[in-house]
């Protein structure tokens, strides 16, 4: 009997946790129903880091000023974590999220820039980023919302998913950098999102 509470107690808390974190607030996916290609796109501007909310140029400062003062680092190692972390903005976070969104559900194909009719739009507002100690790590959090809408008319939302402090767990060769971390939020929130496509179309 105490095993079964338990198990009760653990589901009950799983779904709790989850709805906290990850939720539908407006409108649903059902204008997916006859879509075999939908676009991707993520926007990644004004974002606020860590718990104090600082700037991404306050966390930048802050990040360099600890890469140069580690002896084993310097300008060399710097100049290498900088240029991972633009292009991760400019490219990567986007295929994380769609590689999430089309391991989830197969039926419709995930594309940047594409023309479909439909567009599936990640703001994302704050990040923590985590971090990594050899054995053990914590996972980055994303804050941001999740808008189904029309390409041509992005004001026309269909559907929106509200990440709040979304931290669920994937990994990537990158993991140990802060950039990884990120990117494996992104493609969680991407399996996520697919999943309730396939829900809302089965």
């Amino acid at each position: 009997m105490k095993k079964l509470l338990l198990l009760l107690f653990m589901a009950v808390a799983t779904t709790t946790f989850a709805q906290e974190k990850f939720s539908i607030v407006s409108g649903n996916f059902l204008a997916l129903k006859d879509q075999t290609e939908v676009n991707v796109e993520l926007k990644f501007e004004n974002v606020l880091f860590m718990k104090e909310n600082i700037t991404e140029a306050q966390y930048l400062e802050n990040r360099k000023k600890q890469v140069l003062e580690n002896p084993k680092r310097g300008e060399e190692a710097w100049k290498k974590w900088i240029d991972e972390w633009e292009q991760y903005k400019k490219e990567n976070y986007a295929d994380y999220l769609i590689k999430g969104l089309n391991k989830s559900y197969k039926n419709i194909s995930f594309k940047k820039g594409s023309s479909a009719q439909y567009t599936l739009l990640l703001e994302t507002k704050w990040i923590f980023p985590g971090w990594h100690a050899g054995l053990t790590a914590m996972t980055a959090e994303i804050t941001g919302k999740i808008k189904l809408v029309e390409t041509g008319n992005p004001s026309v939302v269909l559907a929106e998913v509200e990440l709040n402090k979304f931290d669920k767990f994937v990994n990537n060769k990158e993991f140990v950098m802060e950039y990884g971390r990120i990117a494996a939020g992104y493609e969680s929130a991407g399996r996520y999102v697919g999943r309730e496509i396939k829900k809302a179309l089965r």
